[in-house]
């Protein structure tokens, strides 16, 4: 390296800080709630890997949650949803089912605010602002810490740009892009909800462009029918731009077309994204589209502070299922510690907001803020899905 360079800075960078922080306390008892591939590829794996404790298990399918009880060691498999909620040991919820179906049991579930301590959802948390909020508004009364998985912040190549970007060597930023070339493979659920790409893919991309930037002031959007997808949808294909008052432009599109390589043609499936600020600049890409191989995210980085370098740190772990450990030590740390746990219902409130604004943007053609959706978020009704 050139003179220039100071060795132990540079040991610094390349030292970036993806890991979760862990709770004290790894024995909570787990309630988990849903059998399908979330649960069995990605939760259970995790909290195998981090010493977590499943203490119950409930699906509609007992089968599937007694396979799955087999496999991983949980003690109790109930065949009743009442029976996993009232259990002594369940001081934690794990909730992996359908977004239509999850705020029912978020329902249910404060029920026994006395002995549940918090409860982790899924993204999305709900199909609609309005009823996202209510659901937070219920768990806060009731004193239940409720976070959402929103895994994609804990994917490693995405911390590890956070802690870059708190520790300012890429300087205020200018514009960042995320360009998703990927096909995802819808579940059964998908088919009839209000929206599909927005609420269950763009989301990721959504959360995670405030992970990084905080919220956007307001949201220009274009969406179109996927001509994969047979049926009826609106918002297959997603392209939007959030505009920062501060001047920082955040713009994503997420394209679950690709062209047509299951049809016939070659592939060029990735996810790549990029970061530039005034100081530096930030590359990366998602590994996620090459599961279940192993294929860790990556990231690359170049700064004015040494000029004539890119840094290149890089890890083993990878988005599934190793960042999984994340969203739940982020809720029992919270826990333990009586704060907010860091993706909070509350907190997540305005990734929902952020999922509004570019349905309505898309639809009416015009900028959408988010205070325009606080203050009067569309009923579901807004975005009836249509015919591709």
């Amino acid at each position: 390296m050139a003179q220039a360079c100071n060795l132990e800075e540079v040991t610094k960078l390349l030292q970036l800080h993806f890991q979760p922080r862990l709770p004290q306390r790894k024995d909570w008892g787990i309630g988990c709630l849903g059998a399908g591939f979330i649960m069995r590829e990605c939760h259970l794996v995790a909290y195998r890997q981090a010493g977590f404790r499943p203490a119950a298990i409930y699906s509609r399918t007992y089968e599937r949650a007694y396979d799955l009880a087999q496999r991983f060691g949980i003690p109790r498999c109930y065949r009743n949803l009442e029976d996993l909620l009232s259990d002594p040991e369940v001081e934690i919820l794990d909730i992996a089912v359908p977004p239509d179906q999850q705020p029912d049991l978020i329902r249910e579930a404060t029920k026994y605010a006395a002995k549940i301590r918090g409860i982790l959802a899924q993204k999305p948390l709900a199909m609609s602002y309005r009823l996202g909020r209510e659901i937070v508004e219920l768990c806060e009364r009731c004193n239940i810490r409720l976070a959402v998985n929103h895994n994609m912040r804990y994917d490693q190549s995405v911390r590890a740009l956070k802690d870059l970007l708190e520790r300012g060597w890429l300087g205020s930023i200018v514009l960042a892009t995320i360009e998703m070339r990927a096909i995802p493979h819808w579940m059964p659920w998908a088919q009839g909800l209000r929206s599909l790409s927005t609420f269950i893919m763009s989301i990721h991309h959504l959360d995670t462009f405030r992970f990084w930037f905080g919220n956007p002031e307001r949201v220009l959007a274009s969406t179109r029918p996927d001509p994969r997808t047979k049926f009826p949808h609106r918002d297959g294909i997603n392209l939007y731009i959030l505009e920062y008052d501060q001047g920082c432009r955040a713009c994503a599109w997420d394209d679950v077309w690709t062209g047509p390589c299951k049809e016939g043609s070659e592939g060029d499936i990735y996810i790549r994204w990029r970061v530039e600020g005034t100081e530096g600049l930030a590359r990366g890409t998602i590994g996620w589209p090459a599961y279940p191989a192993r294929c860790p995210s990556t990231l690359d980085f170049t700064t004015r502070q040494f000029p004539g370098y890119w840094f290149s740190p890089r890890w083993s772990e990878v988005w599934f299922p190793d960042a999984f450990v994340g969203t739940m030590a982020q809720l029992l740390c919270a826990v333990e510690e009586n704060c907010e746990p860091e993706i909070s219902g509350r907190d997540n409130l305005d990734t929902l907001a952020l999922c509004e604004a570019v349905l309505l943007s898309a639809q009416e053609h015009r900028a959408v803020t988010l205070d325009e959706i606080r203050r009067n978020p569309p009923y579901e009704a807004v975005c009836e899905p249509r015919n591709p």
